[in-house]
């Protein structure tokens, strides 16, 4: 029951999607309809500016680091990694926007600072110089996933239960940057 309820209680408040309010209430035009079509930090900050992206960020990571709290006092460590799902799930298809939402990158970082936060450091610093060298947000973002779905993997033992819900949200993670790799090799194919 506890393990439902905050399935269900993650995916509500990873709908509650940061980047598309704190857009709105800047006045500015929803994120999902500029830029990358994304409701994240990355579209956030092409419209407003580095400070609000910041606070997109932190509000998102914020979240889901409580979750992650409590999730790893209520339940085993092998149903943890699921509740870590239901938000990125909730993030992507959110209920109170219409079902289209963010990629979860953020939300999953949040998430995973309290179950390996080596992971999530080495992360956050591969993601800087990936970004410096490509100047491409979501190859640095897709490494940076990958990075925290194998710091999780490294943490749960052999354990299968959580082993495979870290695997779901990676590659749900990795699928929702599928229209950027499609720009992208069309991108390179022109220019070839």
């Amino acid at each position: 029951m506890r393990f439902a309820g905050l399935l269900l209680l993650s995916y509500l408040l990873g709908s509650i999607n940061f980047a598309i309010i704190v857009l709105m209430l800047l006045g500015k035009e929803d994120p999902r309809t500029t830029f990358s079509g994304n409701a994240g930090t990355t579209n956030v900050y092409r419209q407003a500016g580095r400070g609000w992206a910041a606070v997109v960020l932190l509000l998102d990571a914020g979240r889901a680091l409580g979750l992650a709290a409590l999730a790893l006092a209520l339940l085993p460590f092998a149903l943890v990694p699921w509740v870590g799902l239901a938000l990125v799930v909730g993030n992507r298809f959110p209920c109170f926007h219409q079902f289209r939402g963010g990629k979860g990158v953020a939300s999953y970082l949040g998430f995973t600072i309290l179950i390996a936060p080596w992971g999530a450091i080495l992360s956050c610093l591969v993601w800087v110089v990936v970004h410096r060298i490509v100047r491409i947000p979501f190859i640095a973002s897709s490494l940076m996933i990958l990075l925290l779905g194998g710091a999780t993997v490294a943490v749960s033992g052999d354990q299968v239960l959580p082993i495979a819900g870290t695997a779901v949200t990676v590659l749900l993670i990795l699928y929702n940057h599928k229209r950027n790799i499609v720009t992208l090799f069309e991108e390179r194919r022109r220019q070839a």
